[in-house]
This record gives C-alpha cells, sequence and structure tokens, in this order.
C-alpha cells in the first residue's frame, strides 16, 4: 500500500490553487484548503491511515464548498453594473417603434444594432411600444398610447 505522507496532500493543495488561477469560480480553492488541512492533520498524526485520510479531505471539501456557497447567497456580491450580462434586460422599460408589424401576436423591433422579437397586441409598423418582460429572446412589449 501507498504511504501518502503529510506534503502529498500539500502538494495535491498546490495543484488544486493551481487550477483555481486557471478557472473561475472559487471551487478548486476551497479543495486546496481542504488538501492543506488534511496534510496539518497527517503532519500532526502520521499514522493516520490512507482510507481516513481520504474521508477527512472529503468531509473538509464538502463542509468547505458548502459552506462558501451558503455565504455566498446570503451576502452576495454587490455591482454597480448588475444587468451588465443581461442584454436584453437592459432594455425593459424603454420604448421602441417597431420594426415590422406585430402580427398574430409576434413582431419585431429594431433595438441599436440588433433586431428583437416581441409578442404583444397586434399593431402596425412604427407603433411606439414599450418593452415589459423578456421571456429568452423574445420581448414582451405593450402599445403606447
Amino acid at each position: 500500500m501507498i504511504d501518502f505522507v503529510f506534503w502529498y496532500w500539500w502538494v495535491l493543495a498546490f495543484a488544486f490553487l493551481i487550477l483555481e488561477m486557471l478557472t473561475p469560480g472559487f471551487f478548486f480553492m476551497w479543495l486546496a484548503v481542504s488538501g492543506l488541512i488534511t496534510g496539518l492533520i497527517v503532519w500532526l498524526f502520521p499514522l493516520v491511515s490512507l482510507n481516513i485520510q481520504v474521508f477527512i479531505f472529503s468531509i473538509f471539501s464538502v463542509l468547505a464548498v458548502t459552506a462558501w456557497r451558503l455565504y455566498g447567497k446570503k451576502y452576495p456580491v454587490e455591482t454597480d453594473q448588475p444587468l451588465l450580462n443581461k442584454r436584453g434586460a437592459q432594455y425593459i422599460g424603454r420604448i421602441f417603434s417597431l420594426h415590422t408589424p406585430i402580427e398574430n401576436g409576434q413582431g419585431k423591433i429594431k433595438v441599436d444594432d440588433s433586431v428583437w422579437k416581441v409578442h404583444g397586441e397586434d399593431c402596425d409598423i412604427n407603433t411606439k411600444v414599450k418593452v415589459t418582460g423578456i421571456r429568452g429572446t423574445v420581448f414582451d412589449v405593450e402599445k403606447q398610447g
């Protein structure tokens, strides 16, 4: 059987830190912390079997990732641009002219350099409509006075 010494866990933790730098998110960082803790335990208690070491690593990994996710939900990151990657949501509340008439509930509007499908009551071309919501890539619109 392979004799797993404490520094193996620290090397594994370092590898997880490298992965953390190469990938988005904070997942591998918590695995690295778990590896460091497991290595510390094995350093303090060198006779711990490999099965117990893997169990300790697994428990700490699950606890660390779960704690981070719960913390992230309780204290979400505040941003000055909450709609940055939600392009469609940026247009809710704005008024546009129809690019094609709405017939049978379907039509199109031109927004900047893009044409978006819309859903709403039937209207003629160039009618002003207000975007009230978005479902996927289709805007819900309502006719403006």
